[in-house]
């Protein structure tokens, strides 16, 4: 029978006495131990009086003990990952947003998060660990908690094991309640997408405070009963020793990840030679076909490229393994939930035609927390609307033409940013390159980009623009190019189209 908790995925584990968690400079933390610690977090909630379906914040550097406790507080609690960059006011906003019942910090946290929670009047829980402790091992203290929880124990299917804010980008953010059912579905799904077994190390260098991170590095590997190895936060200049010192089979990374680990692949080419990966995973936002090619002859392994979101419990289509085809510039098969087209009107459409991106499945939220407009807007027959504009083709691959928001509309032209990304990135003194919408007081919109030279190559707007020209229709060629050390993004790595004009001063 399939998991349906996170705690059941755990206890499938055939092999407990496999590592599950490592870090630099750490002990393993075995399956097994990783159980143990699961129900000794979850007995310590329950006499703080914190049980299922409570929501419980937690603010941690990256590494093994965020890692862990986001396993662990979701095994019998709600768990609320908040950014640890966030400054206090933003502290403030989330943690009222999400009614949390406790707060987790280190002991001794100097966090904006602690102010926030102390104004809200929002009990701390401090996480404890000893010197020589195994990667992710800790204890709960909470001096001012205490008291029976009303409902205590393990989580059961229906409950909520996590709960995220969306971007917020366009609107204020929609609060994303995860339940354990789909969790597991989501661990389940992609752990068979990617073939993973209990020898398979993936070296995390995502945030945990993000979907992709959380599920995709973490729980997915967790749940097939391999380990994961996890960083502090990416950093390219440290991930190369990373991967001599972990030896991954996989990582998984945000495209502009994979772009800062090329830019330094010539400086470590023994250390690349060493390395041995199954394969490398993309997600989050479009990788360029330029920079798939140069990932596969760099890690001599092949790069799978898939597509995911957190009202989907992140992944919902990817590119298969070899021997089955990886198609460059699309997103994959479905790989879990169902995946459509629809037109505006909702009907179904062919394969080849345009329409917006629609999934349906067990790893689907149930909906938006107390957002009836939202929900309205989102769920249409029993099918989730993406918001992101696509194709699939014959063969069930599914190309995404751009975000449906992101679409820039140019006197009634539109254009994908996408496409526009891909021809610009063929030029070769360019690294990357984010295309967006500047406003237009004749055209509504108009298109810029901003441009990233590779190190020790030199280009112009003039000539940037010109190689354009030969490429795309005038319409869609940029009328501003902006030059710069690096792409700005958000606070998980992916680019942020949407807002970008403002951001850099642009309206």
């Amino acid at each position: 029978m399939p998991a349906h908790t996170l705690f059941q995925s755990l206890q499938l584990v055939t092999d407990q006495t496999k590592p599950a968690i490592s870090a630099p400079g750490r002990p393993d933390l075995s399956h097994a131990a990783l159980s143990q610690l699961c129900q000794t977090t979850v007995d310590s909630l329950n006499g703080f009086g914190i049980g299922r379906n409570d929501r419980v914040a937690i603010v941690l550097p990256n590494g093994p003990e965020m890692a862990t406790a986001f396993i662990a507080v979701a095994c019998g609690a709600t768990t609320a990952p908040l950014n640890p960059a966030y400054r206090q006011d933003e502290f403030k906003f989330y943690l009222d947003d999400l009614k949390a019942r406790a707060l987790i910090v280190e002991v001794g946290s100097e966090s904006p998060a602690v102010a926030a929670a102390r104004e809200l009047g929002i009990p701390l829980v401090e996480l404890d660990v000893v010197g020589d402790a195994a990667a992710g091992d800790f204890s709960l203290k909470a001096p001012s908690l205490s008291g029976n929880a009303e409902l205590s124990g393990f989580a059961e299917t229906d409950d909520v094991g996590l709960i995220l804010h969306t971007s917020g980008t366009t609107s204020r953010p929609k609060i994303v309640p995860l339940s354990q059912k789909n969790l597991a579905a989501s661990a389940r799904n992609i752990s068979a997408t990617l073939n993973l077994e209990p020898a398979d190390r993936c070296m995390n260098i995502m945030p945990l405070f993000h979907i992709h991170g959380l599920i995709a590095a973490v729980l997915t590997s967790l749940s097939a009963g391999a380990s994961v190895y996890c960083t502090p936060g990416f950093n390219a200049l440290k991930v190369f020793s990373w991967l001599e010192d972990c030896k991954p089979s996989w990582y998984t990374a945000v495209p502009t990840m994979h772009q800062a680990i090329l830019s330094r692949a010539s400086r470590n080419k023994n250390i690349l030679a060493a390395t041995k990966l199954k394969f490398a995973r993309s997600s989050s936002s479009s990788l360029p076909p330029q920079v798939m090619a140069e990932l596969e002859e760099t890690f001599g392994c092949p790069v799978i490229e898939a597509y995911g979101m957190t009202e989907a419990t992140h992944q919902m289509a990817c590119n298969p393994l070899p021997p089955a085809a990886r198609k460059p510039s699309t997103v994959g098969i479905a790989a879990g939930p169902e995946v459509g087209i629809i037109d505006n009107d909702g009907t179904l459409l062919a394969a080849g035609e345009t329409g917006e991106i629609v999934i349906r499945g067990d790893n689907v939220t149930s909906g938006y927390e107390n957002n009836d407009a939202a929900n309205a807007e989102a769920f249409q027959d029993g099918w989730f609307r993406t918001g992101d504009q696509g194709v699939m083709d014959t063969e069930g691959y599914v190309s995404i033409t751009g975000r449906l928001k992101e679409i820039i509309n140019r006197g009634g032209e539109k254009i994908s940013p996408r496409e526009v990304d891909e021809v610009l990135m063929d030029h070769a003194a360019v690294g990357q390159v984010v295309t967006f919408a500047i406003p237009h007081d004749k055209l509504g919109e108009e298109v810029a980009a901003v441009v990233v030279l590779r190190e020790g190559e030199t280009a112009g707007e003039r000539e940037i623009r010109d190689f354009a020209a030969m490429r795309l229709a005038d319409f869609k060629v940029p009328r501003k190019i902006l030059f710069m050390d690096e792409i700005p993004k958000g606070a998980t790595g992916k680019l942020q189209r949407i807002g970008l004009a403002e951001k850099l001063g642009l309206v």
